[in-house]
């Protein structure tokens, strides 16, 4: 059985990925829209794995077994 475990792992990564972005972006005068491109993309792309991944674990529709005998 699944578990939860993947979602809360990728989560810290994503976290530690959006701290690194927000300590290591380059100073200049577009450092906050680097900075807010970076940790939005990291945080739409996790909300998309995530959506996927438990849309597959807890479909909506269950797959049904067909009862044809030819």
């Amino acid at each position: 059985m699944s578990t939860v475990l993947p979602i809360i792992f990728i989560l810290a990564i994503v976290v530690v990925l959006m701290t690194c972005a927000a300590i290591f972006t380059p100073k200049g005068p577009q450092q906050v829209v680097i900075r807010t491109a970076i940790m939005l993309t990291l945080a739409t792309c996790y909300l998309m794995w995530m959506v996927t991944y438990l849309a597959q674990l807890h479909p909506l529709i269950v797959p049904e077994r067909s009862l044809k005998v030819e």
